[in-house]
């Protein structure tokens, strides 16, 4: 087993994020869940939103045995813009403005150019576009109050290393690219910054269940320079940094992490 596949080591410790409010979609599971954990272990005070609700409710009981305070959450389709902005705003009235936002929510369900109809892109879209959006609309007067925040938008690497089965993720996930460079000039006058962060191939539960097998380890060593693994704390931990005050003058700019994938 590599050092990458062991309990991870402590992450840096950013004072900047302790007490500051931070919102966080799709945070029951997967990269979310690792991000949700992160920030709390920052002593962010944390919301965030999931559509699972047994696996969000785990995730805030396991913190709370760990010793944290419980994280604010709410499970939310975000297909539901309203329900989405609500979650924004209720949970704000209990923790404050947010100073931080992680546009994590997505689903890379496999699908043929062939099977696509009108209904199943715009629920893709849904999912994957447009909660980014309109979660941005929410927090948005929240951080010029504050006077500055983090907006950070989970990309992806699969579209551009051309990856196949999923052509309707692959038009979402690049549209993210669009979102955080055509905002980043008028949100930037108000010192709120805005990047994206674009993981490689991370081993979260779905993805080792579903397509993890010989094909795929082996075009893990075949593709990527560093031999380990992604994990979802590997994300978590660029993902606090561009938070942190340490990322103060990073913004319009996309970050990759994913082990140098060819």
């Amino acid at each position: 087993m590599s050092n990458n596949e062991l309990k991870p080591a402590p992450a840096s410790t950013y004072p900047s994020l302790r007490e500051q409010a931070v919102f966080i979609t799709g945070g029951g599971s997967g990269i979310g869940a690792a991000m949700v954990t992160a920030f709390v272990e920052q002593g962010a005070r944390v919301a965030f939103v999931d559509v699972a609700e047994s696996a969000s409710q785990a995730l805030a009981q396991q913190l709370v045995e760990a010793g944290y305070p419980a994280p604010w959450w709410r499970k939310c389709d975000v297909r539901d813009i309203a329900a989405l902005q609500t979650a924004v705003a209720d949970a704000a009235s209990e923790l404050g403005d947010f100073a931080v936002l992680v546009n994590n929510v997505a689903s890379d369900d496999r699908h043929t150019l062939e099977s696509v109809t009108p209904d199943y892109y715009d629920q893709r879209m849904a999912i994957n576009e447009r909660p980014a959006f309109f979660a941005i609309q929410a927090v948005v007067p929240g951080m010029q109050r504050l006077g500055g925040g983090s907006i950070i938008n989970l990309g992806s690497t699969g579209w551009q290393t051309k990856g196949t089965g999923y052509p309707c993720y692959a038009i979402a996930k690049s549209s993210v690219n669009g979102l955080t460079r055509g905002l980043a000039k008028s949100l930037g006058a108000d010192r709120i910054r805005i990047n994206i962060v674009s993981p490689g191939w991370v081993m979260t539960e779905r993805q080792i269940e579903l397509w993890l097998n010989a094909e795929g380890e082996a075009e893990i060593q075949r593709t990527q320079c560093l031999p380990d693994k992604l994990r979802p704390h590997d994300i978590a931990r660029m993902v606090l940094f561009l938070a942190s005050d340490d990322g103060a003058m990073c913004t319009a700019q996309e970050f990759k992490v994913d082990a140098g994938w060819a």
